[in-house]
């Protein structure tokens, strides 16, 4: 069964989002401020983080980005601050989901449920069918195939020519076929760099649309979702 942390300050709260995740078979581990979360985080075993922004030694926010330094764990964040902006500066930040205070136990659920079940397997290719989980086996997106171990790439049969960065990216997209990445988690896992310029991200995009043959104004494969990240997925 899934192991969830709760992150949340205020004992009520914190009591009755724990006993809702047991209740849905969840085991449980809880802390009320922002280096117990990273001191849970670190100790690893969870499948998810429930984190609260209103913690009374670090602000939310600062705890996200920390806890993303040593872990690519699931977290949801509960915030009371409902702004587009904000919300996406969180999920720029490492967040996976986001809920607004204040919120049901049905919503909790979902959302968590939806970032399990994102972790738990990569994206769909082409037909539906699941990618492999292992980084290193072959990955097809419509016509377009990725083998990690040959550190090769086809698109409808013809080989495309890669600078070694351009291979990663694509195939780091590749494996997380239709879903959103963000610019931090590139730079995490991608460029392995807590802070590089945005625009080298850019160029490295740009490059690959070029590859692919397509434009951002007319994308295919590489999909950007304005101010959150973007995605690969199989052409229409």
């Amino acid at each position: 069964m899934p192991c969830v942390l709760v992150v949340e300050d205020d004992p009520s709260i914190r009591a009755s989002l724990m006993e809702i995740l047991s209740e849905h078979g969840h085991t449980v581990r809880s802390t009320g401020d922002g280096f117990g979360a990273l001191r849970e985080v670190a100790q690893g075993a969870l499948d998810a983080v429930v984190l609260d922004l209103g913690l009374p030694d670090l602000d939310g926010a600062d705890a996200l980005r920390m806890i993303r330094g040593i872990s690519n764990v699931p977290v949801v964040v509960a915030t009371a601050r409902d702004d587009e902006n904000e919300i996406v500066k969180l999920l720029n930040a490492g967040a996976d989901d986001y809920l607004v205070k204040p919120f049901s136990g049905a919503q909790l659920m979902a959302r968590l449920s939806a970032v399990l079940r994102r972790s738990a397997a990569p994206g769909p290719a082409a037909g539906g069918q699941p990618q492999p989980v292992d980084p290193m086996s072959p990955v097809t997106v419509g016509e377009l195939a990725v083998d990690p171990l040959a550190r090769s790439a086809y698109l409808a049969g013809r080989e495309l020519v890669l600078t070694r960065r351009e291979f990663d990216l694509l195939a780091f997209l590749a494996r997380h076929a239709g879903t959103v990445i963000s610019r931090r988690r590139l730079l995490t896992e991608v460029w392995r760099e807590a802070y590089i310029e945005d625009q080298t991200i850019d160029v490295h995009v740009s490059a690959l649309r070029r590859k692919l043959g397509e434009r951002a104004s007319a994308p295919r494969y590489l999909r950007t979702v304005r101010g959150v990240g973007i995605k690969l997925v199989a052409p229409h």
